[in-house]
């Protein structure tokens, strides 16, 4: 297919400079990159998962399960219901 592409000027210079040091034409090192290029755009690696790593909270030291009563004081102060 035939188009028209405008090159910003970096961006040609680098092609020309790509396509005499492979020895390949001009077209040919556009459609290259832009076949890896837009392979990339429309299909980017999955990422990661993001994983936490659990560590024991346990009870503060002078608190107790005993008394929930108790606790919810001291977290919610005195006026929780």
């Amino acid at each position: 297919m035939r188009t028209t592409l405008t090159l910003d000027p970096d961006i040609a210079a680098k092609a020309k400079r790509g396509a005499a040091r492979l020895r390949k034409p001009f077209k040919e090192v556009i459609n290259a990159a832009l076949r890896v290029g837009l392979d990339e755009i429309l299909a980017p690696p999955a990422a990661k998962p993001y994983r936490t790593k659990p560590r024991p909270l346990g009870l503060r030291r002078g608190f107790s399960y005993d008394n929930i009563s108790e606790l919810t004081a001291a977290a919610e102060g005195e006026d929780h219901q």
